[in-house]
């Protein structure tokens, strides 16, 4: 549990609820529902073992920041807590509620522990799979699965690890249960993107040899079937850049060849090569004038993007226009 304060309401709220969701209780010495109130919130805080923590504010001393928050959510009575998740606050409830009560709220918002040993053994899987032990990471990412099918980005590994090593069955099988989420009114772009990177793997198993597709190619530079059937045997071997290249030929070319397949394809491939966006690290905060100011909205770390896939998408750019 943490006092809140002027002082540290970016670094240990805002910057903190980063790493894990954080309940602000504002409260104050003369009410007695928050004295009532106070004890159920830090029980919970042990029982739930560190998946949240419990922030404290004294709405009497701390008046700024209580009132922005009670403005924010329409609020003029205390106890009242704020659920602060990535640097946000994003939901709340007023009043000594009941323990259930509480805990439904809670479960709305904080990781179950499945979810975060799912995120674990992930982490553990990308180790493993850069240092070469594919195996392992398999079945670290399959265990991660198993505890959590929603984890999105075990799945996504686990089908790159499967399709870099020839198992396009498997690579399916991982693929199927999210597949509808590529399609319909609002498609999820990173779902569609490895969606349309196993479709390219599939395609490959019936191209023509890569000497008769280079012969078609050196022949007629146009003959963009060709060198589609070229992209999609390199990124079967996982050549990723080199098939951008040669998409990049057909959209120089003709941007609208076969319903758009090769920018379609070579956007696709950037989001495949692409990490998800990565939770931004707890920095210290320095106000302008060196007063404390209340911002709700956290400063946020900026993370370095991959100079390759930077490069591959300015190509893309230049094509375009």
């Amino acid at each position: 549990m943490i006092d809140i304060t002027l002082e540290n309401f970016e670094t240990d709220l805002l910057m903190g609820s980063n790493q894990q969701p954080i309940l602000l209780d504002i409260w104050a010495e003369w009410c007695g529902p928050c004295k009532a109130l106070g004890p159920v919130l830090e029980k919970l805080e042990v029982d739930y073992g560190g998946r949240f923590k419990l922030a404290k504010v004294n709405a009497d001393t701390q008046q700024e920041i209580a009132g922005q928050l009670s403005q924010m959510f329409g609020v003029r009575s205390i106890p009242f807590c704020v659920m602060f998740v990535g640097g946000q606050p994003v939901d709340g409830f007023v009043g000594a509620l009941p323990e259930a009560k509480i805990r439904e709220f809670l479960d709305k918002h904080v990781p179950g522990e499945n979810e975060i040993a799912a995120e674990a053994e992930t982490e553990e899987a990308e180790e493993l799979a850069e240092e070469g032990d594919a195996e392992s990471a398999v079945s670290k990412l399959l265990h991660a699965l198993e505890r959590d099918p929603g984890n999105d980005e075990a799945r996504f590994d686990l089908i790159k690890l499967l399709l870099a090593h020839g198992q396009l069955v498997g690579a399916k099988e991982i693929f199927e249960p999210i597949a509808a989420r590529a399609s319909g009114p609002l498609p999820e772009a990173r779902v569609a993107a490895f969606g349309r990177y196993l479709d390219a793997v599939n395609a490959a198993l019936d191209v023509r040899p890569v000497e008769e597709l280079q012969a078609a190619l050196a022949a007629n530079k146009r003959d963009f079937a060709a060198r589609m059937e070229l992209s999609q045997t390199m990124i079967a071997a996982g050549m990723f850049t080199q098939a951008m290249d040669e998409m990049l030929e057909i959209i120089m070319r003709d941007k609208a060849w076969n319903d758009e397949w090769a920018r379609k394809t070579y956007v696709a491939l950037l989001e495949v090569m692409s990490k998800p966006p990565v939770k931004p690290a707890a920095a210290q905060a320095a106000a302008n004038d060196g007063k404390p100011k209340l911002e709700i909205a956290g400063k946020q770390e900026v993370i370095a993007n991959d100079p390759l896939i930077d490069q591959y998408r300015r190509k893309l750019s230049m094509a375009l226009f």
